[in-house]
C-alpha cells in the first residue's frame, strides 16, 4: 500500500495543485477498492442490504452503483 500512503501524504501538501491531484488519485483508488470488495461480498453470497450496511449507504445506492458489474 505504498502508493496509497504516498498519495495520502501528498494530499496534505501545501501546494494545492499537488494536494488536489493526490485527492483525485485517492478517490479513483477508493472506487476501485470498493468495487473489488463488493464483488467479493456478492461472490460470497452477501445481500445488497448487508453490503450497503457496511458501506453506510442505502441498498438501492449500492445496487445502482455495482449491480451490473
Amino acid at each position: 500500500m505504498t502508493e496509497a500512503t504516498d498519495l495520502a501524504e501528498r494530499a496534505g501538501d501545501r501546494d494545492p495543485r499537488v494536494g488536489l491531484r493526490a485527492v483525485s488519485a485517492l478517490r479513483k483508488l477508493v472506487e476501485q477498492l470498493e468495487s473489488v470488495q463488493v464483488r467479493s461480498a456478492r461472490n460470497q453470497g452477501w445481500s445488497w442490504q448487508e453490503i450497503a450496511a457496511e458501506l453506510g449507504v442505502s441498498r438501492q445506492a449500492v445496487h445502482k452503483k455495482h449491480g451490473r458489474q
